[in-house]
């Protein structure tokens, strides 16, 4: 299937379009400038379509970004420490992002004659971001299906939708995914920071994957006590 991947530079994302490159026709890349304090990450997300040779489509939503107050990635608001189970962690919600990126996502894929739209939700998510739980993929599609009723026919495609961050580690390793170009940290400094959320998920899913973590963090052990109080298993 012709693919087009939305792609935000994360390990999720990227390992999503390696994924996709090898197992369909990746046709491009869409990511999102929503005025994100981590921005950062269109650069690593720019990186991976020109060492996949497809094109890269930076769509600006700033303006309608600006709108979505209240939330740490987009306001004035202290991004939090800690595990994605804690309540806190509902700071980094940007209301509807994923619905209205999508959206955009799948017009752009229509116009270009594609068959999907591959989107890097995952188990993880599941916490906080009710627009990455299955039952929005579901009803995503259904919806897309009436809208483009009669004139284009696009799949969404959440492979990892069920599964953990580790076994997305797992299968980039396996595309040959190059881990330490992807960035994940909500605050977008020089390095990962070690602490916040995305961050201490990445830092756990290496650890469960048993895959060598090749990231920089300011705060490399910060993780072990966040994740202290949550079960998880090593994947293998």
């Amino acid at each position: 299937m012709k693919t087009i991947v939305v792609c935000s530079g994360g390990l999720d994302s990227v390992s999503l379009a390696h994924k996709m490159a090898a197992e369909e026709q990746l046709i491009g890349l869409v990511s999102f400038d929503y005025g994100q304090r981590h921005r950062k990450e269109l650069d690593f997300a720019g990186k991976c379509a020109a060492r996949l040779a497809v094109p890269h489509h930076i769509i600006d939503i700033a303006a309608i970004g600006g709108h979505l107050s209240g939330s740490a990635l987009t306001d004035n608001v202290e991004v939090p420490d800690g595990h994605y189970a804690e309540e806190t962690m509902k700071a980094t919600v940007v209301p509807n992002r994923n619905a209205i990126m999508l959206t955009i996502a799948f017009g752009l894929a229509a116009a270009q004659k594609a068959d999907a739209v591959a989107v890097a939700v995952h188990g993880g998510d599941h916490f906080i971001y009710p627009d990455c739980r299955p039952g929005f993929i579901d009803a995503f599609q259904r919806m897309q299906n009436e809208a483009l009723d009669g004139y284009a026919s696009v799949r969404l495609l959440a492979p990892y939708v069920e599964v953990s961050k580790a076994a997305i580690v797992i299968d980039g390793e396996k595309h040959g995914t190059p881990f330490a170009e992807t960035w994940s940290c909500y605050k977008g400094g020089k390095l990962h920071c070690g602490r916040c959320g995305t961050c201490v998920e990445r830092r756990e899913a290496f650890h469960l994957a048993g895959v060598p973590d090749p990231t920089e963090y300011e705060d490399r052990d910060f993780w072990k006590a966040a994740v202290s109080q949550y079960s998880a298993a090593e994947v293998r």
